[in-house]
């Protein structure tokens, strides 16, 4: 875990259609952190966000050739390039 660098931005400023890679991951719940791990989102993993939930969670985006649907939370953890 680190803090993000000027030039990086949060998962969560993307719109349907933006294609983004994962940079890191703020601090948060440890939990979430291994469960994005596990899913595939490691730091330098390209992935596009598909759509979004209607009240904004959830998120689903492509990656590593498959879809996954993520908690509006478990994205905030995300910061990407």
């Amino acid at each position: 875990m680190r803090e993000p660098k000027a030039d990086q931005r949060s998962f969560m400023e993307l719109k349907a259609g933006d294609k983004a890679v994962v940079a890191g991951f703020f601090k948060g719940n440890p939990a979430y952190r291994k469960k994005l791990l596990v899913m595939g989102l490691t730091p330098g993993t390209p992935f596009e966000i598909v759509r979004i939930a209607p009240m904004g969670d959830p998120v689903e985006i492509m990656v590593r050739g498959y879809l996954v649907s993520l908690r509006r939370q478990e994205a905030s953890l995300i910061f990407i390039n």
